[in-house]
């Protein structure tokens, strides 16, 4: 029994560290977690959806409309109408568009307003997924330099001590433990900023993905390599004929401009079928106000309208045809845009890739120094705060690589957001 309790709690306690070991979460997971999870994913389909609905609210003009209901009343005297209508038992009505220039332009319009946002969504769709990644990587470097300040801090602490010794052996001034002191001060300030700003991230993905806090932890070895960028490249035209956004645009453009000709076409003919079925009834006084009186009674046929003048009209079709040049104008600034935009950060790719090899570099030659440090140290010939001034040197040259090779990232991943490649890039494997 002693050893079955004893196997038992083991395996009690083996389960509880499982379950309460962080789950590693890849990249390509924590984006198709956030697409699905994203408010602004929700909010881009939701709009999508609007758009569709508008579409067939126009479309479905054309099908005919049947309504049933009931006109219950009592008459006195003449049967006078009710809100328009005989007093009937049952009616029905039916009504629909046959011929209408203006509609059918209204019609286009809705379809095209359906396509720009689908193209806005697409456009949000890598919005989420720029967001994600920046923040995945963006805690990776937080939780790998907070990994770092723990060693530093401990050995700055182990150098703290050191000196404080041999000060009290006449060895080391009182500037040299201040010294020791202050490097152990700054791992500590360091590693209160790297906690703090990972802290928010975590939170941030977590309300990105849904995944519980203690389930978030990133593994840098997850984020794709990122592809080689030559200056030579025409990315900027590239950006223009892969950009969302300036589809969107041109698809609003083009549905202002076929909302404008149905405003214009306003003004020709239309042409509607119009049907009704009614049962009257004898309290009423129908058969006693009317010769031939018949219980049932139906009329169909169509309604011609053709408009002689129409001033109201004729200005809502030229305000309309200012929203259409509006919407033009405003495409046509989107896309000079985003070539600029686009330019400029294909020229920051290539400023901060030099950036970010001169800052490893330097840290690498800080890092070798540290080691020459440690090595003059414990042969004898060398001093602790030649040490302590070399460790400091190292910390801050990884600290501005890290942040160089970070804004590198940012630049990159946004550079191939614009250019259509983003999603191909994060998402290499397709959905199953």
């Amino acid at each position: 029994m002693k050893l079955r309790l004893n196997v038992f709690l083991f395996s009690a306690a083996m389960l509880f560290a499982t379950a309460s070991r962080a789950e590693t979460l890849p990249l390509e997971r924590a984006i198709r977690l956030a697409l699905t999870h994203s408010t602004t994913s929700a909010i881009a389909g939701a709009d999508v959806q609007h758009a569709f609905a508008a579409f067939r609210e126009v479309r479905n003009s054309y099908v005919p409309q049947l309504m049933l209901g009931s006109g219950l009343g009592y008459s006195y005297g003449f049967p006078l109408t009710l809100e328009g209508s005989a007093p009937a038992i049952v009616n029905v009505v039916a009504q629909s568009t046959v011929f209408n220039p203006s509609q059918r332009q209204f019609q286009n319009a809705a379809r095209t307003e359906w396509r720009a946002a689908q193209f806005q969504d697409k456009s949000q769709r890598n919005a989420v997924i720029q967001d994600v990644t920046l923040t995945y990587a963006e805690l990776a470097k937080w939780d790998s330099r907070l990994a770092r300040l723990q060693e530093d801090q401990a050995e700055a602490t182990r150098l703290e001590k050191a000196v404080a010794q041999r000060l009290q052996e006449g060895i080391d001034s009182s500037v040299d433990l201040n010294r020791a002191k202050l490097t152990g001060a700054r791992a500590r300030l360091r590693i209160a900023e790297a906690r703090g700003a990972a802290d928010v991230l975590r939170h941030h993905l977590f309300f990105l993905t849904g995944l519980p806090l203690s389930s978030l932890e990133v593994a840098s070895e997850t984020i794709p390599a990122l592809p080689d960028v030559s200056p030579e490249d025409d990315l900027a035209a590239k950006a223009v004929a892969a950009s969302p956004a300036i589809q969107s645009a041109d698809q609003h453009a083009l549905a202002e401009i076929f909302r404008a000709s149905g405003e214009h076409r306003a003004l020709l003919p239309s042409v509607d079928f119009a049907a009704q079925y009614a049962r009257l009834s004898t309290y009423n006084n129908y058969d006693q106000y009317y010769r031939k009186y018949q219980p049932d009674n139906a009329t169909f046929g169509v309604s011609i309208r053709i408009p002689i003048f129409n001033a109201s009209q004729r200005a809502r079709a030229q305000g309309a045809d200012a929203e259409a040049l509006k919407a033009k104008k405003q495409a046509e600034a989107a896309r000079n845009e985003v070539f600029e935009e686009t330019l400029k950060l294909q020229r920051s790719v290539e400023q901060l890739a030099a950036a970010r090899e001169v800052a490893q570099l330097e840290y690498q030659l800080a890092q070798s120094g540290l080691d020459a440090a440690q090595t003059r140290l414990d042969a004898g010939t060398g001093a602790i705060r030649d040490l302590v001034d070399a460790r400091g040197q190292a910390s801050e040259r990884y600290l501005l690589f890290q942040d160089s090779d970070f804004e590198y990232q940012r630049a990159r991943v946004t550079l191939l957001r614009v250019t259509g490649d983003l999603e191909k890039w994060a998402l290499p494997n397709p959905a199953n």
